[in-house]
């Protein structure tokens, strides 16, 4: 089988290059490397796109920029695969403001270049894009919540699985990264209704995992396991450090990728992510960091959260099990926090 993945030397992306190329499939990742530009020398993955290419043969790399639909169509004519994922973006809610049009070049008008070239020269290969929570904006942020001592939860039984996929993402604010987003989940699911391919739109939660390269601006988990290993300040932005989030394992995002590949739906949305087994606070994974890392975590308190951000925001996991009743959560929090600061180790050597 001949894969396509775009974002290939990311964290999803990297990992689902690995997963494929290691059961012998031809893997073309493709990667510019635009997270450098957009987060500077801590963002940068062609470390991942080396490591990548000097394990697998089968793994070939290409630099095409995905803005450039004139070389999106070619790459397409000429590799014809047989399954793609969409895994590359910009990923921040702050950068995104900052460079709205970088933003939106990337999330949407990217998707749309690969979408319309998949369905031009590779129209019967399953489609998987790489969406994201966002989309809903902040009305999660509506449901009634509970304080407990360590983190915010739903006080509302309908969400005690957490935010199903036909949750609202109108009327509310999404940031220039959400709304970008959204557009291209919209047209992921668009090529798919409308001219019937087998395309999937994963909203992941945070997606995680040791070869993630976080910083602050992006990468949860990540950052703040590197962030407690050196000793950095460690800024909680607002709503008592109490906010929630469940996070998946990218080995895991990867087998459901390959669920998808074997059984492909049309125009399809799943909430990926952790589930509820897998949440944490931000104060909750500060202890669990220490737990791994034996340090104590530097940190200050900014008392204004970030713009359209999630107070508690779980994945409801039902729809995925339920369709694909062969996957589920095979790796615990605990195993990824062990892994982050495990790979953050052994990169301080």
């Amino acid at each position: 089988m001949k894969v396509l993945i775009t974002g290939s030397s990311g964290l999803i992306g990297g990992e689902v290059a690995d997963y494929f190329a290691s059961k012998g499939d031809n893997v073309y990742g493709v990667d510019n490397n635009m997270r450098a530009d957009f987060f500077g020398p801590g963002g940068d993955t062609s470390w991942r796109r080396d490591q990548l290419k000097s394990k697998y043969p089968n793994f070939r790399h290409h630099g095409t920029d995905l803005r450039d639909r004139a070389s999106v169509l070619k790459l397409l004519e000429n590799l014809r695969p047989d399954a793609i994922v969409h895994a590359a973006a910009q990923p921040s809610h702050d950068l995104a403001a900052s460079r709205p049009f970088d933003d939106f070049d990337v999330n949407a008008a990217g998707t749309l270049n690969m979408l319309e070239a998949a369905r031009r020269y590779a129209p019967e290969a399953p489609f998987v894009h790489m969406s994201t929570n966002k989309v809903y904006g902040d009305a999660p942020n509506r449901i009634r919540l509970k304080e407990l001592d360590t983190r915010w939860d739903y006080d509302d039984p309908a969400y005690s699985d957490g935010i199903a996929e036909d949750f609202t993402i109108d009327q509310s604010k999404h940031s220039i990264f959400g709304a970008s987003k959204v557009a291209g989940d919209v047209m992921a699911q668009e090529y798919g209704r409308y001219f019937g391919m087998k395309t999937c739109c994963l909203r992941g939660g945070c997606l995680t995992g040791p070869n993630h390269s976080g910083v602050e601006l992006h990468g949860f988990l990540s950052y703040l396991v590197k962030a407690n290993h050196e000793g950095k300040l460690y800024k909680v932005f607002g709503y008592k450090g109490k906010q929630v989030r469940d996070n998946i394992h990218a080995l895991d995002v990867a087998r459901f990728i390959e669920r998808f590949f074997e059984a492909p739906r049309s125009g399809e949305v799943y909430n990926l992510g952790g589930g509820r087994g897998n949440s944490c606070s931000v104060l909750e994974a500060f202890k669990l960091a220490e737990k791994y890392t034996g340090k104590k975590m530097n940190y200050e308190y900014v008392d204004k959260n970030r713009e359209g951000d999630h107070i508690c925001y779980i994945s409801d996991l039902r729809k995925m099990k339920a369709h694909y009743p062969g996957w589920d959560i095979t790796i615990p929090l605990e195993q990824i926090f062990r892994e982050i600061a495990e790979a953050w180790a052994r990169r301080a050597k």
